[in-house]
């Protein structure tokens, strides 16, 4: 049979590889880059819309104990209330603008009795310094226009006191309420420049580039990979099916051993002396 081949241990473990990794490209790796792309473009929106819109009173967009919804994410609220430095923390192994600094989160009291986390801007590290120093939130009521985001990812990792500042790995509400032995609501709220409690010594966390990323062109590579893969399968069968493939050894001359070629060299030393 011309597609005997195909059952050969080398060319069943071939055709598993390409057509494992054809798949992986059409159902995991793609989609994944054209879901990141889709992230991507619902940000930008989100964030370009917020650039038009006027800011609004957190209650009126995001109800007492919720976090912000994907619609509210990047909007601006007005919260009237006062900071509590006491649950505050350092954010630590964050880059800002491709340098690395620390953002400083602090729960804010509203005047209707909630507490959220207000992110209040970054600190660049200090020389000599393990935890640089940064200014103190006002005292008093104020109030303050700043961004709705949702919580980051909880890291596994345990926050740690270092020089008496509490550190964290992600803003993320419950990591801060459990290391601060405060009551959060989900999310958290990224002050805006100019706002009572910006950090001094490196301001507000800058807004994200209106980029879409690489990811839709990264998709389109998945899928062009698993094609090759499943060309060049299909290419490489059809040329060892047709007559005088590699692997078609029904017409070629057995090939002679080791003592089979010395015992005719030995043959023909032979003759040639006795003609001599």
């Amino acid at each position: 049979m011309r597609f005997r081949f195909l059952l050969q241990p080398n060319w069943l473990m071939l055709t598993v590889v390409v057509f494992v990794f054809a798949a992986a490209c059409y159902a995991i790796l793609a989609p994944w880059q054209f879901s990141r792309n889709a992230e991507q473009q619902a940000q930008n929106a989100a964030l370009t819309a917020s650039f038009t819109s006027k800011p609004v009173p957190v209650e009126q967009l995001v109800p007492a104990g919720s976090e912000p919804s994907d619609a509210a994410v990047w909007r601006l609220v007005t919260m009237t209330g006062t900071y509590e430095p006491a649950g505050e923390a350092m954010a630590r192994l964050r880059t800002v603008q491709g340098e690395p600094a620390f953002e400083i989160v602090t729960p804010f009291r509203l005047t209707d009795g909630r507490t959220v986390l207000v992110d209040r801007g970054y600190e660049p590290p200090q020389a000599g310094k393990s935890v640089p120093t940064y200014s103190a939130p006002p005292s008093g009521q104020v109030t303050i226009t700043a961004r709705a985001q949702d919580d980051e990812p909880a890291d596994k990792r345990p926050s740690f006191l270092d020089t008496g500042k509490r550190q964290i790995y992600s803003i993320n509400s419950g990591t801060v309420a459990q290391a601060g032995g405060v009551t959060l609501d989900p999310g958290y709220y990224q002050l805006t420049s100019g706002q009572p409690g910006m950090v001094t010594g490196g301001g507000a966390i800058p807004l994200p580039q209106l980029d879409d990323g690489p990811y839709f062109s990264y998709a389109i590579q998945w899928l062009i990979f698993g094609s090759m893969a499943l060309f060049g399968w299909g290419y490489f069968t059809w040329r060892e099916a047709r007559p005088g493939g590699a692997l078609d050894n029904s017409d070629k001359p057995k090939r002679k051993s080791v003592a089979e070629i010395l015992a005719e060299d030995e043959a023909r030393d032979r003759a040639a002396a006795a003609r001599g």
